[in-house]
């Protein structure tokens, strides 16, 4: 099992820069980068075409999904690759094909990721607070679509507690989770997430978690929807999630998820929750926190002055944090990877 000095190390940014904004951006591995250049080499010599080019390629498909299933405690089959959180919202709500007449509800501290599609799904919207969620629900409620972990405060919304209380199919949006904390996603119908963020992998990489397959309609069809067609594009589905895939990606990527997913050892979850209670703990003695105890992740806190400034000082101090617009509250995210000195280096420029 390696140890914390050897995963940290693997991340050369944590050598000169308190890196706590992963909730944006995962830092970058060496060996995830060195991955994706080596398949980059490949492309330049032998160019991106042949059967053994594709053959290779899915085959990558093949082992990235089942990489993904084995984080998310799911089935291969249930597990389609996506572009991002949002692309696998879109692609819910658009095989859903609700209307005016149905009703989601949701939180007041979500994403635009979210909440956008939520909009253009056309339903009547119900954003609760978010610890209101389950009394929002009506007769009209279709689909409950929340995020496991808020963008904004850090606080889990507890979608397995929502689901059981409301029976209701439900979205969850799991950007602030996948890669912080311990998932069933498939005690959900389904689950979203972004891979550039705790899972450190590449940017515009994503999976959808899809519970049952056979059940939801493809609405947003890439050539993975078939496994074969007509000329008049009626087509025999593939076999379980695949078919949601939303299309082509690139073998450097694909490469680069692979070494990634590998590097997560396996007390990245309480090493990050111990980082995190430690943040908000410090934070706490002199600032007005947001995230409630007990959380993986982020810890969001409202400075005492200008948050955007706040920020900027810190970064002319390589501490990079987040601040949340409009909000007047800025952001950490703690990973495995983060130490204390990370931690003090944060209390210290705050100063």
């Amino acid at each position: 099992m390696p140890s914390f000095e050897d995963v940290r190390a693997a991340f050369p940014v944590l050598e000169h820069v308190a890196y706590l904004n992963a909730g944006t951006n995962g830092p970058l591995a060496r060996s995830m980068v060195e991955a994706m250049l080596a398949e980059q080499l490949v492309d330049l010599a032998q160019g991106r075409g042949g059967e053994p080019y594709f053959s290779r390629a899915l085959g990558m498909r093949d082992e990235v999904r089942a990489k993904l299933a084995a984080h998310l405690n799911v089935e291969p089959v249930q597990v389609a690759l996506t572009r991002s959180t949002t692309n696998g919202c879109n692609i819910v709500l658009a095989g859903l094909g609700l209307g005016p007449e149905d009703e989601i509800v949701t939180s007041d501290v979500e994403h635009f990721g979210l909440i956008g599609p939520l909009h253009a799904s056309g339903a009547k919207i119900v954003a609760a607070s978010e610890d209101r969620i389950v009394e929002a629900v009506t007769d009209r409620t279709r689909l409950v679509a929340i995020s496991h972990v808020s963008w904004v405060t850090g606080n889990s919304l507890d979608p397995g507690r929502v689901k059981a209380e409301t029976g209701l199919p439900i979205l969850v949006d799991g950007a602030q989770s996948a890669g912080v904390m311990p998932i069933e996603a498939g005690e959900f119908d389904f689950y979203a997430v972004s891979c550039q963020k705790w899972l450190c992998g590449p940017d515009v990489t994503g999976a959808l978690v899809v519970a049952r397959p056979d059940e939801l309609r493809v609405a947003l069809p890439s050539y993975f929807a078939q496994a074969e067609h007509q000329p008049d594009g009626s087509y025999v589905p593939r076999e379980g999630a695949e078919r949601f895939d939303s299309g082509w990606i690139g073998t450097p990527s694909l490469a680069g998820l692979v070494a990634a997913l590998d590097l997560a050892p396996e007390w990245r979850f309480e090493r990050g929750a111990a980082m995190a209670a430690q943040c908000r703990s410090a934070l706490e003695e002199r600032f007005e926190v947001v995230t409630k105890p007990g959380q993986a992740g982020l810890v969001t806190f409202r400075p005492e002055s200008d948050p955007a400034d706040v920020v900027e000082r810190l970064r002319e101090q390589s501490v990079i944090v987040r601040e949340l617009p409009g909000r007047n509250l800025i952001r950490v995210s703690c990973g495995y990877w983060t130490s204390e000195n990370d931690l003090e280096r944060l209390l210290q420029g705050l100063l």
